[in-house]
């Protein structure tokens, strides 16, 4: 059940438009649009997974047990999530859809209209 979650989960993050994967720091699946990382899961159970959040759901996030400020990159307001069961599916899906959105967002519209977004 564990390993069909974490594979759900990274279907969902390729699924997502112009998303790509690779391999980063030897030990993280990175998923990235236009060259910038939106989620990274720790290989190789998948977890902890960590995602860009707004400053917003940062703060309400890293309130909730489970949930810290990712390790270097909480100043840009990334979350890691130690287990994918500390949120339900759901929400995991919405925040990930969220993370690739922000990412999208803060690309220049060049690279925007390149990839198709």
């Amino acid at each position: 059940m564990a390993a069909r979650n974490r594979n759900e989960l990274y279907a969902f993050c390729r699924s997502l438009p112009a998303a790509t994967e690779d391999v980063k720091w030897e030990n993280d699946l990175v998923f990235s649009v236009g060259g910038k990382m939106f989620a990274a899961f720790e290989l190789p159970a998948g977890e902890p997974l960590s995602f860009k959040a707004d400053a917003d759901s940062f703060e309400v996030l890293t309130q909730l047990p489970g949930v810290r400020p990712a390790r270097y990159l909480a100043r840009a307001h990334w979350v890691t999530v130690e287990t994918r069961s500390t949120l339900p599916r759901a929400e995991l899906e919405a925040l990930l859809r969220e993370a690739h959105r922000l990412v999208t967002a803060k690309l220049p519209k060049r690279r925007r209209l390149e990839l198709g977004l």
